[in-house]
């Protein structure tokens, strides 16, 4: 595929391997986002005409479009939301803070990102509720084993992020799920980082509640979904409250609507949601085996090139994932960050929203290479050739 044809920004002159921030989008999304502002704006599920009638149907389209894609079993376990940090706050809010109690505990671990860790540390403080910290093995992974470790009969709940955004892990959320479960645990699971890079089955995998973002995968910002099994979504309560979501109301009564829309109040972000479509239908199109491939070469190739620089420290070489973690010896990550942007070679770095990781890893700060699909190793080419100029990078 012609990826510099299909990506815009790859037009540009830079390099960008900062893939688990947030991803390019193909002119195919971009177009359908054009196509919703200049041919039939209009609201959705308000209008009693043409093309408010096109938007709900587009709206529609792209819910099916996701359950497909994760395989849920109905269209309604779909809900729109503004992204990963607000479905996370839904769930924590809308229903762990109905269903547990004080003194109750929830499983989490230090490598998580913010989204993951400060809900439920916001609901320890209401409610009561006990937080553990499964540990990390030596290379800072999240095993069954670890898990099991800190789990007793007052774990109600495991969260966790499926691939993290620093350590790159991958969870084996099918075997975490199946002890959970046997043990009376739900799971809830961070997906932002693994939608975009690996097959993702709800069913299979037995995810109790799935959170991720559009702008991850190769869709706009501003627009996330909330997975949740249908039993639980009709257990679990709105914390917006508006326009759309509800039957009727009056002074003393409130009738809400079925799920998803309950979930929904107000205009949501109609355009991305419908553009949305077009980023999963690429996905698919490009096909997620060859995906994973292209990021597990791409990423071999890269770990083999920074070997040959003796300065160059690697943290998390044995990760599943298309994450890296470098820095370079007496140069702080920042000040790489910057002097590879000298070079118009896009990095991040810094702590990476996950400050608790430090309590457990031998580093703080470090850069992060994320790689995706679309890149090449040609790109990665010139990343070395920016890294093996060590006095230019310390004279920097």
């Amino acid at each position: 595929m012609n990826y510099e044809k299909d990506f815009l920004m790859k037009r540009n002159d830079l390099i960008y391997f900062d893939n688990a921030a947030t991803t390019f989008k193909p002119i195919s999304v971009i177009n359908k986002e054009m196509e919703y502002l200049t041919n039939y704006t209009a609201n959705s599920h308000r209008g009693d005409y043409n093309i408010s009638f096109k938007v709900d149907d587009e709206v529609d389209n792209t819910r099916d479009l996701v359950k497909e894609y994760i395989n849920s079993e109905y269209k309604e376990e779909i809900v729109f939301t503004s992204g990963t940090t607000d479905s996370l706050n839904m769930i924590v809010f809308g229903y762990f803070k109905y269903y547990l109690k004080e003194g109750d505990e929830v499983i989490l671990n230090k490598a998580e990102h913010a989204s993951n860790i400060l809900p439920w540390m916001m609901l320890k403080k209401e409610i009561g509720i006990e937080i553990k910290y499964a540990p990390l093995d030596m290379n800072n992974k999240l095993t069954l084993e670890s898990v099991k470790s800190v789990v007793n009969k007052k774990t109600k709940v495991i969260s966790l992020a499926l691939i993290t955004n620093v350590v790159g892990d991958v969870r084996n959320i099918s075997q975490i799920s199946s002890f959970a479960h046997k043990n009376n645990i739900l799971v809830v699971v961070d997906g932002a980082q693994a939608l975009g890079h690996m097959n993702i089955d709800v069913q299979k995998e037995d995810i109790d509640f799935l959170a991720f973002s559009a702008h991850k995968m190769l869709g706009p910002t501003g627009l996330g979904i909330l997975y949740g099994k249908k039993e639980l979504l009709c257990k679990m309560k709105p914390v917006r409250y508006g326009g759309g979501m509800n039957v009727d109301f009056n002074e003393d009564e409130l009738s809400l609507l079925p799920i998803p829309y309950k979930f929904e109040a107000g205009t949501q972000n109609l355009s991305a949601i419908i553009a949305f479509s077009e980023s999963i239908k690429y996905i698919n199109k490009v096909g997620m085996d060859s995906i994973e491939r292209k990021e597990r070469f791409l990423k071999k190739y890269l770990l083999n090139e920074l070997k040959k620089l003796c300065y160059v420290r690697i943290y998390n070489e044995n990760s599943e994932s298309s994450i890296v973690l470098i820095n370079v010896d007496g140069v702080s990550s920042g000040d790489l960050g910057l002097y590879l942007n000298s070079k118009s070679i896009c990095v991040r770095s810094g702590k990476h929203c996950t400050k608790m990781l430090m309590d457990e890893a031998d580093y703080t700060d470090t850069v992060r290479i994320s790689l995706y699909f679309y890149n090449t190793y040609e790109e990665i080419d010139k990343l070395i050739e920016a890294l093996s100029d060590i006095k230019a990078i310390k004279n920097f």
